[in-house]
């Protein structure tokens, strides 16, 4: 994923059922303007997918998986492979802090999982972040650093050109508290320079960094602003369609703004 386009993603997360996600979707289109220089990506629940990859003007925006699972098919019950999403999604979210810290998903896994999507020609978005008691202790480069190690470990440098990768503190999601712009210039910042060990100078200045974390139409230009971030992880506010496309609209305009 390179940095020509800001991209904004919305994770619906376990909300709206398909009919529900039909009329949002119809009312988000009459709001959002296609900008070529911004790419929206939509992830629904899995039930919603199907239908909306049939409905969405894949122009305007994109669609994105929340999770599946890392072996492309077999006797797995309950479980969606990227292989059954493939041509349905175009990115797929990995590692987010909720399957890390609720669900337990391992660094295996998440590294399958990577592995997985690449191999389907579907985009990962590789979710990385600390939490508050590793904050505290000063871990947050260290855990950066495990979690992409971990995560890509399985990646070529070929490869690395269809990743993404979202930094989403977990102590900033859902909890109302806010990480600073500084607080997300360093974690970007520490991140380039991990993937410039792993990968050299030029994937470093390539790949595409996200930031996710309780980002609202109100603060999205400030995160925006920073040359080291490409685009926003959005959760809740990505559930109301007036306040996703501010957010859109103000990454339309950020992208002729000097960044900071």
């Amino acid at each position: 994923m390179s940095r020509d386009k800001t991209l904004i993603v919305a994770n619906w997360k376990m909300n709206l059922n398909v009919g529900e996600a039909s009329l949002y979707l119809h009312q988000l289109a009459k709001l959002v303007k296609s900008h070529r220089d911004v790419e929206v990506v939509l992830a629904p629940t899995a039930l919603a997918l199907q239908s909306l990859s049939l409905q969405v003007n894949s122009r305007q925006f994109k669609l994105a998986a929340q999770n599946f699972y890392w072996r492309d098919h077999g006797a797995f019950t309950g479980e969606i492979s990227a292989t059954q999403l493939r041509g349905v999604v175009q990115y797929a979210l990995v590692g987010h802090s909720e399957r890390r810290h609720i669900f337990h998903d391992s660094d295996k896994d998440i590294r399958a999982k990577v592995q997985a999507a690449v191999r389907n020609h579907i985009k990962p978005i590789l979710c990385i972040g600390e939490t508050a008691f590793e904050r505290s202790e000063g871990e947050t480069s260290d855990i950066l650093h495990d979690q992409l190690v971990g995560g890509l470990a399985n990646v070529t440098s070929e490869e690395l050109e269809h990743v993404v990768i979202a930094y989403e503190p977990v102590w900033a999601i859902g909890t109302g508290k806010n990480a600073t712009p500084a607080d997300v210039v360093m974690a970007a910042r520490a991140i380039r320079r991990q993937i410039k060990h792993l990968y050299g100078a030029g994937a470093s200045e390539a790949i595409a960094v996200l930031y996710g974390g309780s980002v609202t139409a109100d603060s999205a230009a400030d995160y925006l602003a920073i040359t080291e971030v490409d685009g926003l992880l959005v959760g809740g506010a990505s559930l109301n369609a007036h306040d996703f496309n501010e957010i859109i609209k103000k990454a339309h305009k950020g992208s002729g703004v000097a960044k900071v």
